[in-house]
């Protein structure tokens, strides 16, 4: 059974009073007990109501009302999932809440969630049900990891130029952990890189020389922002690079091109 052990809010949480260490300290441990005990699932605190609104619907028109809402006793200030054999076990846990929340005078609800199994068998069941199995198999997230023959620092420099982008990690084998067990002529080269595009993020690093192969059967796919912007990438990456798909118009996009960097990087241009 699934339950949702809900922090109503007060006073201190819509003023938003931060928590204090201790506090802090209690719910972390709070925390570590219902995962050590394998109930907790997730749990995340909210913030007040003035940066919140509602959405009312008034013959299927919705009405908006931004915050903050006046009534405390109605606001929630965060929440805890956890998944126990019983509502006794929920209880239990409920009650193990810590009492510095609230200057001891914290107040919980706590709620069963429905289970698909609640539900008599139906189509519509089935379809949701498949939509809730397709969505817990999708990773979190996902991007483009570079192999390099010993460039990525130049590589993602001059991505990080051409792209607009941040680098925000980029360690060598002598600044990591595993320095003492890398070989002199590797000690410089990088272990792990990251580069922040935005809505894109590539990851990288360079391969010891035995096991470095050309990337082969991929490209990294960008969208510029216009026509001007996907010219200029392109006489960008193709500088000193191969050019397979020289840019152009086609019947899906306005610019469209195919080719290779000078760090033997595969890259399709798609302004569509």
């Amino acid at each position: 059974m699934k339950y949702m052990i809900i922090r109503k809010a007060d006073e201190q949480t819509e003023a938003e009073v931060m928590p204090t260490e201790a506090l802090l300290k209690a719910m972390g441990d709070y925390n570590e007990e219902m995962i050590q005990a394998g109930v907790m699932l997730r749990g995340e605190g909210l913030k007040s109501s003035k940066y919140g609104f509602r959405v009312s619907f008034n013959q299927g028109t919705p009405v908006i009302t931004d915050g903050p809402f006046t009534e405390t006793k109605e606001l929630l200030a965060g929440y805890t999932m956890i998944e126990v054999d019983s509502k006794e076990a929920a209880l239990a846990w409920a009650k193990k809440w810590p009492t510095i929340d609230g200057e001891a005078n914290a107040q919980l609800e706590v709620r069963q969630l429905f289970e698909l199994s609640d539900f008599e068998p139906s189509d519509a069941l089935d379809h949701i049900e498949e939509q809730f199995t397709r969505n817990e198999k999708r990773p979190q997230n996902g991007c483009p990891y570079l192999v390099f023959n010993g460039d990525c620092k130049a590589a993602f420099e001059y991505y990080e130029d051409v792209l607009g982008g941040t680098i925000e990690e980029m360690m060598t084998h002598r600044d990591s952990p595993v320095a003492e067990e890398t070989a002199e002529e590797d000690l410089d080269k990088v272990l792990h890189a990251r580069l922040n595009l935005g809505s894109l993020t590539l990851m990288g690093s360079d391969s010891p020389k035995e096991y470095y192969a050309s990337p082969q059967g991929m490209h990294v796919q960008i969208v510029p922002a216009s026509e001007s912007e996907a010219e200029r990438i392109y006489k960008a990456l193709a500088a000193g690079g191969n050019v397979q798909v020289p840019l152009d118009k086609t019947f899906w996009a306005k610019r469209f091109a195919m080719l290779t960097d000078q760090f033997n990087i595969p890259w399709i241009i798609n302004y569509e």
